[in-house]
Order: structure tokens, then C-alpha cells, then sequence
């Protein structure tokens, strides 16, 4: 009896099945979020809507920067080639936006015919008009890197009074940032679509000239709610002093916290990124450290991408959510007859009031809200007769998705990468620091000596031979309690002397012959230079006489 309505709610909690992660987020999105975004208007508030292109794409990374602070030549370090359209200049040279992309031929496709390419993720940037469009591009070459990742450099964002005046008069648009348009296109809102679609955001400063303007300025703030995307590059890093580099990276610090509002501290790479030599070198190693680490994370994009676009579907029905309760709020408050304007008025000026109801009532978050004053400067322009009640079952179908679905999905992201060989960007400047001498580290810590005839501790083994013989070996060893008196010397942490011990002992009878507890005393050297310890022990550092043992 009422059998039908057993079936509806087991219907309700088992999640959907999908085959692939990217096939499952289409899914998810045209079928229970889509329909809510549609019914309060979504679209004409927050974001275009998502298509196909948008979860298919390959990884993005947004490059960001006030003018002739690196980005276009990083593009060009990175790809060790010229793409089509690249200009490099101390002048602002950028002046569209230039998607670089893998293609087989080397070429142009203009902005209009851009967004009218299904394969492309670049379709809803027709909305912008063409003025955006006839300033956007994309520059197709075949390379090894962007076969992986594709780069999206930006205009040069001017800094100082002379500068937004000049290119104020030159486009005759507005100065300044909040909501303006440059040549006709709302800049920042062309910057945010970018940001909500992109694996990572790179903000390039020059730490030769370090000025945030108050363009600048309003650019990273426009890209709030994105900072777990958001990496620091203090590029040009070779033209001054150590000294003056360690103010400018503490100038940087400080001015960034003042404008991005986040507890946690966003990642500073500090460098110079082209292949020229180095004016000042004294921080080489550095430099080679910083880059390691930036490399290391951009090609972790490939891999990690499925669980990106999870992130910011997530985000985006969360946005979705808040949305439809506010829009369905002041559907509520308004008459049905008279004073409709004057209450639409009262309205937009307390929506600070409602933010608060709706947090009480749905116990929302107040992080999860779309920016107050923006909210305000785009709801004067809506018909508030227009808009929809509140519709629970819509509410309810993103809320299932969210608690049921999108774990369904997590489980198959994991599925996914372990059985999909590891995918790293690989090519240009990638290969180049991977192998060979010129890898970072090589040739230093445990891999001093890795070319070298001689094995490296024989160098100090008279010196580690006096010590060994002072603590009584008995037949040609001492005991693990007599090589513990001499390796706490070191002070380093029993963690790291337990690991120093294993890689010692080769033959692991608990015993240090001359030979391994001269290896001991090597590798507490080198963990005493900073270097860190291998996991495994290199084989130039296998005593001569244990090598066969090995084998």
C-alpha cells in the first residue's frame, strides 16, 4: 500500500551514477542547479551559465599584473617560445586579452569568432559586447606545455594618476576601477568570469618598482572569494640587493593584507622569471628553490583539476542558494498594488537588514553573500514584479545535490586518479630543471659527490675515523648505545637521528662499521647545512665496500 511513495523517497536518497567525474558535474549542473539559477535569474546578477566547454577545458591559469611587471614574458619563460601576438616592452605592450592555448598550427582566431566555438570554454563572454571582443584573442601554437594548461594573459593594469588619466582620455572611458569601463568593457567583470573558471590566479608584481595602484587594487579585490586560487609572483627579483629584498617582500606582505581580506597567508614566489642571466646573483639559490616550488605547483593543476571544478560547482550552488532566498525575500516584501517604486527603494537600501534575516532563518554563513553594495547597484536596474517566490522543491533538489550527490562525485575523483596515470604539465621551461646537473639540488646535500670517482665521505673519514675508534668498537664495530653518545652532539631531533641511523646501517646488523658511521657523520652534516635527508640512500653514498651487498 502507497508503495509509490517508498519508491519516491529512496529515489530521493540514492545519488546519482555516474561514468565520469566531468560527465557527473554536466549532469549535476543542467539538471538541479541550472533550474534554479534560471527561475530567480541568476545570470543576470552573478554569472553567465555553464556549458559543456566549461567541465571538458583544460587546466587555466589567469595571469594578472600592473604593466611591465613580467606576465607576458613569464608566458614566454614558461613555453620557451613565442606565441602569436606576444608583445614585450617597459610600456604598457598588452593591451587585449590573449588566451594561449595548443593548437596545431600557429595562428590567431579573433574574439567574435572565439565565442562562437562550442569546443572553446569562452562562448558566455559574447555578453561583454564588442568591446571586450574586438580586444580578446586567442593564440594557438603546438608545444608540449600546452598540452596540459592553457595561459590567459591580461592587459597591463596602469599604475598612478598619469596613467589612468592617459588611458581614461585614450578610451574615453572612466578612471578608476569600481564598476568602470575600459574602451567600453567592464574590466573587473571580465576579470571575475575569468576567475571563476580558471585553476589558478598568478598576480605579478615587479620588485624593482613596487607600487599597488588603486586600480590594482580594486582588481584583487574584485577577484575575492577566489584566494585558495590565488598565488604571488615577486618577479624581477635579480635587480636589487638582498637587503632591499627582504623590505620590498615585507612591503608586498603588508600591502596585500590590507587588501585581501583572508586570514591565511597567500604564497609569495620570489624570482626572476626569463632566460636572461642574472643582474645581481647573490640569491641564486634562492631564486632556483622559489621556482622549484612555483613549477611543482602548476603542474599539479592537471592532476587536481576534476576536484577544482567540484570546488567551484559547490561555490557556485551555495551562491546559487543565498540568491534565491534574497530574490524570493523581496518578492515577499513587495505590494501588489501601490507604492510598488518606493518600496523597491526601501528595499535595496535595508538589503543589508535582509542579508541578516536570511543568515538567522537558513543559519547561512555570512561569507556565503554576494557583496552588499554590488547586490544594490544591480538590483535599481530589476522589475522586483518580476521576480519569483520562494519555490522549496528547486531549494530541496540543490540541497540533495550537495549532501548526496557532489560525495558520490568526491568517491569517484579519487577513483579517477588512481587509475589514470599521474598527469603533470610537462615541456618548456618543466624539462629543463627536471634531469641532469642543472636540476635543483643537484650536486649538493646527499648528492655532493654523485658525480665523482672517489666516494664523497672518504674526504672526512680520517676525521669521523679518530671519533670511531675512541668509543671502544669491538671486532671492527660499536654498538648502537656508543655511536648514540656521539650522534646527539649533533642536537638535531631523535626523529632525524632514527633516519640518519637507518640509512647508516646498510647491513642492518645494529652495529656502525668505520665505514657506515663515517656515512652517519656525512649525512649529519648535510642535514646540519639545511639540506634534507634522501629517503632512500643514493648509491654514491654506499661505502665501496658494501656495494656488492647491495647488488
Amino acid at each position: 500500500m502507497f508503495s509509490w511513495l517508498g519508491t519516491d523517497d529512496r529515489r530521493k536518497k540514492d545519488p546519482e551514477v555516474f561514468q565520469t567525474v566531468s560527465d557527473g558535474l554536466k549532469k549535476l549542473y543542467k539538471t538541479k542547479l541550472l533550474p534554479l539559477e534560471e527561475y530567480y535569474k541568476f545570470h543576470e546578477f552573478h554569472s553567465p551559465a555553464l556549458e559543456d566547454a566549461d567541465f571538458d577545458n583544460k587546466p587555466m591559469i589567469l595571469l594578472v599584473g600592473q604593466y611591465s611587471t613580467g606576465k607576458t614574458t613569464f608566458i614566454r619563460y614558461l613555453l620557451e617560445q613565442d606565441f602569436p601576438g606576444m608583445r614585450i616592452g617597459p610600456e604598457p605592450t598588452t593591451d587585449s586579452f590573449i588566451a594561449v592555448m595548443q593548437g596545431d598550427v600557429e595562428g590567431v582566431i579573433p574574439g567574435n569568432a572565439l565565442v562562437v566555438d562550442p569546443k572553446k570554454p569562452f562562448r558566455k563572454l559574447n555578453a561583454f559586447g564588442n568591446a571586450f571582443l574586438n580586444r580578446f584573442v586567442c593564440a594557438q601554437l603546438p608545444n608540449p606545455v600546452l598540452e596540459s594548461i592553457s595561459v590567459i594573459d591580461t592587459p597591463g593594469i596602469l599604475s598612478g594618476e598619469k596613467q589612468r588619466i592617459s588611458r581614461a582620455q585614450e578610451e574615453n572611458g572612466f578612471s578608476g576601477l569600481g564598476r568602470c569601463l575600459y574602451g567600453g568593457y567592464d574590466f573587473a567583470a571580465v576579470l571575475e568570469w575569468f576567475a571563476e573558471r580558471v585553476d589558478r590566479i598568478i598576480l605579478l608584481f615587479d620588485a624593482h618598482k613596487l607600487d599597488i595602484s588603486d586600480e590594482f587594487s580594486e582588481v584583487i579585490k574584485a577577484l575575492k572569494n577566489h584566494e585558495d586560487k590565488m598565488r604571488v609572483v615577486l618577479n624581477k627579483a635579480d635587480q636589487i640587493e638582498t637587503q632591499q629584498l627582504m623590505r620590498v617582500y615585507g612591503a608586498l606582505m603588508w600591502s596585500l593584507g590590507k587588501i585581501v581580506n583572508t586570514p591565511e597567508v597567500i604564497r609569495v614566489y620570489i624570482g626572476s622569471f626569463w632566460s636572461h642571466p642574472l643582474l645581481i646573483p647573490d640569491n641564486r639559490k634562492l631564486f632556483e628553490a622559489e621556482e622549484q616550488d612555483l613549477f611543482r605547483d602548476i603542474q599539479s593543476l592537471p592532476r587536481n583539476a576534476a576536484l577544482r571544478k567540484l570546488n567551484d560547482l559547490i561555490k557556485r550552488a551555495r551562491l546559487a542558494k543565498v540568491h534565491a532566498y534574497i530574490i524570493s525575500s523581496l518578492k515577499k516584501e513587495m505590494p501588489s498594488v501601490f507604492g510598488k517604486d518606493n518600496k523597491k527603494k526601501e528595499l535595496i537600501g535595508t538589503l543589508g537588514e535582509i542579508y541578516g534575516r536570511i543568515e538567522r532563518e537558513h543559519q547561512i554563513s555570512p561569507g556565503d553573500f554576494p557583496n552588499l553594495k554590488k547586490m544594490q547597484d544591480l538590483l535599481q536596474s530589476q522589475d522586483f514584479n518580476k521576480f519569483q517566490p520562494l519555490k522549496n522543491k528547486l531549494l530541496e533538489t540543490v540541497d540533495e545535490m550537495l549532501a548526496h550527490d557532489i560525495a558520490h562525485l568526491m568517491i569517484l575523483v579519487r577513483q579517477e586518479e588512481t587509475q589514470k596515470p599521474v598527469q603533470m604539465v610537462k615541456g618548456g621551461a618543466f624539462e629543463g630543471t627536471q634531469n641532469g646537473p642543472f636540476g635543483h639540488g643537484y650536486g649538493e646535500g646527499a648528492g655532493e659527490g654523485i658525480d665523482d670517482a672517489d666516494w664523497v665521505v672518504a674526504r672526512d673519514k680520517p676525521m669521523y675515523d679518530e671519533i670511531f675508534y675512541t668509543l671502544s668498537p669491538i671486532n671492527g664495530k660499536v654498538t648502537g648505545a656508543n655511536a648514540k653518545k656521539e650522534m646527539v652532539k649533533s642536537k638535531l631531533p631523535n626523529t632525524v637521528l632514527g633516519k640518519i641511523w637507518k640509512l647508516a646501517d646498510i647491513d642492518k646488523d645494529g652495529l656502525l662499521d668505520d665505514e657506515e658511521f663515517a656515512l652517519a657523520n656525512h649525512l649529519i652534516k648535510v642535514k646540519l647545512e639545511g639540506h634534507e635527508l634522501p629517503n632512500d640512500l643514493p648509491c654514491h653514498l654506499i661505502p665501496p665496500s658494501k656495494r656488492k651487498m647491495i647488488e
